[in-house]
């Protein structure tokens, strides 16, 4: 059986930075999307004039894996779930990599020292990693750990 998967796409800004010296730009994502385009569509410019541009880049997968169900249960249980979006700088230009809606994977990509953003997820999506995240996660029941100060401990007989 193939893994739940959607077929998304990523929105990309560029802002001027006016006022920095080390860097004229910035590149961020702002959005995840669904994927409409047709198999193998370049990405394309939204907007793109002096003051800012969006691109939106097409073709890739969120696909659930069962090994990162507790990723996407704390994504899910934050205050607001995200989609992290991994991308590199190319040439002066930001280019989404992957798409993850686990915070472990994010984490990982994190700890690799590529740049990972979160953008909300659209709400329509939540629903759709809930379901997944109740048939596929069962949380360990935690255990208490008595300290060991408190092993083999007498209390006074007075």
């Amino acid at each position: 059986m193939p893994n739940p998967s959607l077929a998304v796409a990523v929105v990309m800004e560029r802002t001027p930075l006016p006022n920095n010296r080390w860097a004229s730009e910035k590149w961020e994502p702002i959005g995840v999307i669904p994927d409409t385009s047709e198999p193998g569509a370049p990405p394309r410019a939204l907007i793109e004039n002096a003051s800012h541009a969006q691109w939106l880049y097409p073709g890739f997968k969120l696909e659930l894996f069962h090994d990162e169900a507790e990723g996407y249960y704390l994504n899910l249980t934050a205050q607001r779930p995200f989609v992290f979006v991994n991308w590199l700088d190319e040439g002066g230009a930001g280019v989404p990599r992957a798409v993850t809606v686990s915070y472990n994977e994010a984490a990982r990509q994190l700890d690799a020292g590529t740049h990972v953003d979160g953008v909300p997820m659209p709400v329509q999506w939540i629903p759709w990693l809930a379901e997944y995240v109740e048939r596929n996660y069962k949380p360990e029941p935690k255990k208490r750990v008595r300290p060991p100060s408190f092993k083999g401990a007498k209390r006074d007989d007075r």
